[in-house]
C-alpha cells in the first residue's frame, strides 16, 4: 500500500519522527524537505526624535533682534515661524538688506499682497507706482540718499497661503522686526498706510485702535519710539476710490510739515 503524500505532509512526517518507506521514491528538492521558517513579529517602531514634530514656532529672542545688524535682521525674518502668518507662504516681504540705510521717511504698509510676496518687495506694481509719484511729490524717493530717502515696509513680513487678516498677535510679534527697522533707519517721520499699518503703531498709545475706522484716525500726528506717525489711506485703496487722493495728499502734507 502507497501513501499519496504531498510534499508538506512528508517534510511535517519527517519533523515528528515518524519514518515512512516510500515506494519508488523521488526524490524531493531540498527546499520542500524543511518546513518554512516560523514567521517573527515585528516588535511596534518606537519612535526617535527625527520623528518628532518640530515646534509650531521658530524665531530669535526680542533681546536678539534689537542688536541685529541689516544682514542678521534679514536673515532672521526669512526664517520667522512666530506667528500664524508664516503658514504656507512663499517667502518673506522685507524692504531691508545689507544696502539699507538711513532715512526721513518710513513708510509702512499694509500685510503683503500676491504681487509683493512674488517680487519679494514691498509696494510693487500699480499701487508701488502710485506711491512713487506721491513720494516724488514730497521730494524723496524709495532707496534715496539723506533727506531725500524714504524706506519702505510692510506691517507684516508674510503672506499666508490662505489669506486673513493679521491677528492683534500676529501685529505685536512682528513689531519686533518693526521696531528694529525703525531702530536702523532712524527716520524722522512715518507714514501708516492702512488700517493695520496704523493698528501695529498706535496700539500701545491709541485705546481700542483696532475698532476705530481709517478715516478717524487722520489728521492727527501721533508718536511711535518718539518719532512723528501719520496716519493715511494705502495707495491700493486710492486706485478703488480715488476721490480720496485729495484727504491723502493733506495726510502727506501734514507730514511734510511736522518736517519742517
Amino acid at each position: 500500500m502507497s501513501l499519496d503524500l504531498d510534499s508538506r505532509q512528508r517534510a511535517m512526517l519527517q519533523e515528528m519522527g515518524v519514518r515512512v518507506w516510500w515506494p519508488e521514491a523521488v526524490p524531493e528538492p531540498e527546499s520542500a524537505t524543511a518546513l518554512p521558517a516560523p514567521i517573527t513579529p515585528i516588535a511596534p517602531m518606537t519612535p526617535t526624535t527625527s520623528l518628532e514634530a518640530k515646534p509650531d514656532t521658530v524665531n530669535a529672542p526680542t533681546d536678539d533682534i534689537a542688536t541685529m545688524d541689516w544682514q542678521a535682521l534679514n536673515q532672521a525674518v526669512a526664517q520667522c515661524q512666530a506667528c500664524g502668518q508664516y503658514q504656507g507662504r512663499r517667502a518673506a516681504v522685507f524692504g531691508g538688506n545689507a544696502a539699507a540705510r538711513q532715512a526721513d521717511w518710513l513708510v509702512l504698509g499694509e500685510p503683503p499682497d500676491d504681487n509683493e510676496e512674488r517680487l519679494g518687495a514691498p509696494f510693487v506694481g500699480q499701487a508701488g507706482q502710485l506711491l512713487d509719484n506721491m513720494l516724488k511729490a514730497v521730494g524723496v524717493q524709495r532707496g534715496g540718499v539723506d533727506a531725500r530717502a524714504a524706506y519702505l515696509s510692510n506691517v507684516v513680513k508674510c503672506r499666508p497661503a490662505v489669506a486673513r487678516n493679521p491677528q492683534p498677535q500676529d501685529l505685536s510679534t512682528c513689531e519686533n522686526y518693526l521696531r528694529r527697522e525703525v531702530a536702523l533707519v532712524q527716520p524722522k517721520v512715518i507714514l501708516a498706510l492702512g488700517r493695520f499699518a496704523a493698528q501695529a503703531l498706535l496700539q500701545g498709545t491709541v485705546p481700542d485702535v483696532a475698532t476705530i475706522p481709517l478715516g478717524k484716525l487722520r489728521g492727527q500726528v501721533y508718536r511711535y519710539q518718539g518719532i512723528a506717525v501719520i496716519v493715511s489711506y494705502p495707495p491700493a485703496y486710492l486706485l478703488r476710490t480715488p476721490q480720496d487722493k485729495a484727504r491723502a495728499w493733506a495726510d502727506w502734507c501734514l507730514a511734510l510739515s511736522v518736517l519742517s
